[in-house]
């Protein structure tokens, strides 16, 4: 057999390097999102040093888990109580507007908070306040820029790895803003964390200026007929909507899971590098660090995917990946270990949101798009406060290593008992893939009989 020429392999090896890459950033050939990208990477890693730094102010002023938990549930429970009244937002008007104006109010926010610390005359009640202001604001942010995210991509076929790209973006600035804190906050203090937060605002601003949005669909589809409804009517039908469809409600009573018992552990995070590992606020970046580079690995896996077939069983995998990386992580008392435990962590933190993002996006109607979303900020992000408040409370009494155990636990629960449902969830989202053409309809009857009875369960399908 005649062997290739050397001289071709280092070729034929760049041209399928070069391939896979265009494959993994193909949605960043669309001017819009690449837009959104590039502002979103340098804002993202102000906001996760503002997030670490905030923590450790938090502790130095108080030495207090509970007030950990409190600050974590002032800063998160607006998304509980307003993401959904946001969603009905982010199907009624101009998403791009409402994001900057969101955007703008989070660099005030993070302005003031930088001159209050710098200056010493940060107390406790204030950082409660700015947090809970801030929480208000994200509630209407995020919702509105999940959904405007696919008007930035002409191509639907794209969305997937547009949101891969997303998580990329979010946990390479988890990787560089947190490790940047921790080494800020030991060398100046945690103000100057909150106000390189609040310039790096100005990039997605820009950003966000420069794009051009076709007229066409400046507004969401199906926007006009819900302004005839009022507020709630619509909420009540986007969550008739969600409980209505088995797939989408199994997604949200995961993220449940983990939003509720398992992300609680970042507001804890000082005590564990402080007083368990016994380090500083380097030790605290450094693990934060750690699981932004599990969660970048996680991204990028994503990434590659090029198809969304096969995301419904990651969904229990990397809940369960998250939840037992928490259980080790509680019980280690050495430094290395737990260094080595956070890459696990943030994996499984990563991929189980952004796969769920992928498959609610791909299989939502276009007009509940922001309600949908609004519910994926609430399940994952809104429970989170509850949990912290009771992960505080837990921790001061139990300890925080228990705490977490018993959150880790949890998750490894949810994902096992989510496993359980996967054949139901494939049959009922499979017709809304061969309609969309991405799983083909190879034979003419592969909509027949499980179809026919999907669309009596639920006839909004048809």
């Amino acid at each position: 057999m005649a062997l290739l020429p050397k001289s071709m392999k280092p070729e034929t090896i760049s041209e399928k390097t070069g391939a896979r890459l265009r494959s993994i950033t193909r949605a960043l050939r669309y001017r819009n999102f690449r837009l959104f990208f590039s502002g979103q990477s340098i804002s993202l890693i102000g906001t996760w040093m503002q997030s670490v730094a905030l923590g450790w102010l938090v502790y130095r002023l108080t030495n207090s888990a509970f007030l950990l938990g409190l600050v974590g549930f002032a800063g998160q429970i607006p998304y509980f109580v307003l993401a959904p009244i946001a969603g009905v937002l982010a199907d009624r008007v101009n998403r791009r507007r409402m994001v900057i104006f969101t955007q703008t109010l989070a660099m005030v926010q993070a302005f003031i908070l930088s001159i209050l610390v710098l200056t010493g005359a940060i107390r406790i009640w204030e950082v409660v306040a700015l947090s809970a202001f801030l929480g208000v604001i994200n509630s209407f942010d995020m919702p509105t820029r999940q959904s405007f995210m696919v008007q930035m991509i002409d191509d639907k076929k794209d969305l997937g790895n547009a949101i891969a790209l997303n998580s990329s973006m979010v946990t390479g600035a988890r990787l560089i803003g947190p490790s940047a804190a921790g080494l800020i906050i030991a060398a100046v203090g945690e103000g100057i964390c909150f106000l390189l937060n609040g310039i790096s605002y100005i990039a997605v601003l820009i950003s966000l200026l420069l794009m051009r949005i076709p007229r066409s669909s400046s507004e969401p589809p199906g926007a006009n007929p819900p302004r005839q409804d009022g507020v709630w009517q619509n909420l009540r039908e986007g969550f008739r909507y969600a409980t209505g469809f088995e797939p989408i409600w199994d997604i949200l009573m995961l993220l449940g899971v983990a939003g509720l018992m398992g992300m609680p552990y970042l507001v804890l995070m000082p005590i564990f590098a402080k007083d368990i590992l016994h380090g500083g606020a380097d030790s605290l970046g450094f693990l934060m660090g750690g699981a932004g580079a599990g969660a970048m690995v996680g991204a990028l896996y994503l990434a590659s995917k090029k198809t969304v077939i096969g995301l419904g069983r990651l969904l229990p995998i990397s809940a369960c990946i998250f939840g037992l990386g928490l259980v080790g992580f509680s019980f280690s008392h050495v430094f290395a270990v737990s260094l080595a435990l956070m890459p696990i962590i943030g994996f499984g933190q990563m991929v189980l949101p952004a796969s769920s993002n992928t498959l609610l996006q791909t299989i939502v109607d276009d007009d509940k798009r922001g309600r949908i979303m609004s519910f994926f900020t609430v399940a994952f992000i809104g429970l989170t406060p509850l949990g912290s408040l009771i992960g505080g409370s837990l921790a001061s009494t139990i300890g925080a290593p228990l705490t977490v155990t018993i959150g880790g636990a949890a998750c490894v629960l949810g994902g096992l008992l989510f496993a359980r449902r996967l054949p139901v969830i494939r049959a009922k989202i499979r017709p809304i893939y061969v309609n969309m053409g991405i799983i083909p309809e190879i034979a003419s009857g592969i909509q027949s009989a499980t179809e026919t009875t999907i669309h009596k369960e639920n006839p909004r399908r048809g």
